[in-house]
């Protein structure tokens, strides 16, 4: 086992993690821990772009109404305005950087923008559906040729390494790697610890999110005692395409915002009774087409824009135009096939307004944190912004936390407790089989219309499946496969157990048994509290 010493350990290679890596580098030495390879992640798939408050007719205060209006009065008003306010400020560094967006054409000096549901106005920075993309590229490759930045590919994070502060509370001071080539598990030391790893879509057996979002910061800060919040609120994007080629591929809320019209099999609109239409909040669009798929028995509803110019649709929509027709689906000419699925979690590690956890060094960007900006429902497009905004902040933070954190702070003797015993030869077959269970109750009992009955069943039946799974962790040789389904498994309890709290129906947590909203009682987010964060067994005491 080898250790390794930096100023800022950071766990992910998103927008929030590089960001933060590479503002942090002009103070100090970065490792980044990086699942994969550095660009496999949720932002290199985000297609829509970057809400900012930069358009003519546009104002920072409207940006903060429509936020406000899309949280459904759970949003931290205070949190709302810093991301708002800071986001053009973002956008303009991200050109300096190099990102290429897609500028208008009446004048070339200034981005384009997309319009999207829930905003009041044209403000989605973008490159056309593939924004994602020309900002991960951009900030990996200045991250991978940075002289004070380190990225240690194919390594999943384990678990967070805690030990006594000053003050006698726990305190991050680094993670347990698992160098995914070798077996080998290494220790990351480091003076601050930052958790940017990103969502949780694959708890859901449907979701737009690739296979690496398995929730493992989430999971990693909990068992650590980071306190959780709002886990109940999950969003489940309205249009993922239906093909059973491919099932997680999103087509873009922007197609909406160009004039993409929901429709059901018969041809008839189903936001038609809506004030919004189809530019409504993701909340209420995902669930329109779920009540209508019902209603019907239809297995999908269908998104609409043919009555655009083809040459328009193919300038704009570049990526979905192309995976479409290659799938043999021309969207100039045939409305595209749509289903809900989980896309994004508003909910996480809750943090202050400079990306702080209640764990002392420990910090959270992005979609693993909980900022109080999305409140029950993410308007979208604000999460790359999010994870911009508070990405400079925690950076900001952590060049003044480490000042007076002790140099190659962690203990030299560290050594991974690991199992004694050899894997059994039916153990990968169990594990897999908990990842489906998982993630089909979790479909069915957790999904986008919730009962007191499907939540007391998926408690349930995780209990079983939890156990199985702790049992794997201590007896097995850890390998990638058991330590995701050990964190699905911790963020679908978070899940259920928010969700059993709130007893109203607001936002993406909809309850058949609660169906009013209840702000007397409920206008508050729901904080969970591990008592018991976990310590890593020893090796006497696992074997």
């Amino acid at each position: 086992m080898a250790s390794f010493h930096s100023d800022c350990l950071v766990m992910g290679t998103g927008i929030a993690g590089l960001s933060f890596a590479l503002k942090a580098a002009r103070f100090g030495q970065v490792h980044i821990i990086a699942k994969n390879l550095a660009c496999d992640t949720n932002t290199n798939l985000a297609q829509g772009g970057i809400a900012a408050a930069m358009g003519e007719d546009d104002r920072l205060e409207l940006h903060v109404e429509d936020t406000l209006k899309s949280g459904c009065g759970l949003c931290h008003e205070d949190a709302v305005r810093i991301v708002v306010d800071e986001g053009p400020r973002m956008i303009e560094e991200l050109e300096e950087m190099g990102v290429s967006f897609t500028m208008r054409q009446d004048r070339p000096d200034r981005p384009e923008m997309g319009r999207e549901g829930g905003h009041s106005r044209r403000r989605i920075v973008h490159a056309k559906d593939m924004t994602g993309q020309a900002v991960q590229k951009v900030l990996a490759e200045k991250a991978l040729e940075h002289p004070s930045i380190r990225v240690y590919e194919f390594c999943l994070a384990l678990d967070l390494i805690t030990e006594p502060g000053k003050d006698g509370a726990m305190r991050a001071v680094g993670a347990w790697g698992l160098d995914r080539v070798t077996g080998e598990v290494n220790a990351f030391f480091a003076k601050t610890v930052v958790l940017a790893t990103g969502g949780s879509g694959k708890v859901y057996l449907y979701t737009t999110n690739p296979d690496g979002a398995t929730g493992d910061g989430l999971a990693m800060g909990w068992r650590a005692g980071a306190e959780a919040a709002n886990m109940e609120f999950v969003q489940f994007h309205p249009t993922c395409l239906f093909h059973p080629k491919r099932t997680n591929f999103l087509i873009s809320e922007a197609v909406r915002g160009e004039g993409g019209k929901l429709v059901s099999r018969e041809g008839l609109s189903i936001m038609r009774n809506h004030p919004d239409g189809d530019l409504a909040c993701r909340d209420v669009v995902a669930l329109a087409i779920d009540a209508e798929m019902k209603r019907t028995g239809a297995p999908c509803v269908f998104l609409d824009i043919t009555s655009k110019d083809p040459e328009f649709i193919r300038n704009r929509f570049p990526k979905i135009y192309d995976t479409c027709l290659s799938l043999g689906l021309d969207i100039t000419r045939e409305p595209i096939p749509v289903v809900p699925a989980a896309h994004y979690q508003c909910g996480g590690l809750l943090v202050d307004t400079w990306s702080r956890t209640s764990l002392p060094g420990l910090y959270a960007v992005g979609e693993v944190a909980c900022t109080g900006l999305h409140g029950a429902n993410r308007l979208a497009s604000n999460s790359l912004l999010e994870a911009l905004v508070m990405a400079d902040r925690a950076a900001r933070a952590a060049r003044e936390e480490i000042a007076g954190v002790p140099e190659h702070a962690g203990p030299e003797s560290a050594h991974w407790p690991a199992a004694t015993l050899g894997r059994a030869p039916s153990e990968a077959v169990l594990i897999t089989h908990s990842w489906e269970e998982i993630r089909r109750f979790m479909w069915n009992y957790v999904g986008l219309v919730r009962s007191d009955h499907r939540l007391r069943m998926a408690q349930a039946r995780l209990r079983l499946v939890k156990a199985e799974i702790e049992e794997f962790f201590r007896n097995f040789e850890v390998d990638a496969d058991l330590v995701e389904v050990r964190n699905i498994a911790a963020v679908a309890d978070l899940i259920i157990r928010s969700a059993m709290e709130r007893r109203e129906s607001r936002g993406l947590h909809y309850s058949l048994d609660w169906p009013d909203r209840d702000d007397e009682h409920f206008r508050k987010d729901t904080v969970l509290v591990n008592p018991l964060p976990s310590v890593l067994l020893s090796q006497a005491e696992r074997s």
